[in-house]
C-alpha cells in the first residue's frame, strides 16, 4: 500500500467519523451531550480539512473548475424555485 492509498483511506475514514458525529450532535437528548458531539465533530472536520488539504498539494485529490455557464445554468435553475 501506498501513500496516496493509505491517506485516501484515513480520508475516507474521517468522512465516516464526521457522518457519526453530526448523528450524535442532531440526535443528542441533553445540552451536554449535544456539545460534546458538537465539540468532536469541530474537531474532525477540522482533521478532514487538513487531510484534503495535504492530499490536494501532493495532487492526489484534484479538483476542477466549473465552467461559468454550468455555473449560470445551476443558479438560475434554483433561483426560479
Amino acid at each position: 500500500m501506498d501513500d496516496k492509498n493509505l491517506m485516501e483511506d484515513i480520508l475516507l475514514l474521517e468522512k465516516g467519523v464526521c457522518d457519526l458525529f453530526m448523528h450524535g450532535t442532531i440526535e443528542s437528548s441533553t445540552a451536554n451531550v449535544h456539545n460534546t458531539f458538537s465539540s468532536a465533530l469541530t474537531d474532525a472536520l477540522n482533521m478532514q480539512d487538513t487531510l484534503y488539504t495535504k492530499m490536494s498539494a501532493k495532487g492526489w485529490y484534484p479538483s476542477e473548475q466549473a465552467e461559468q455557464s454550468k455555473i449560470s445554468t445551476v443558479k438560475q435553475k434554483f433561483s426560479a424555485q
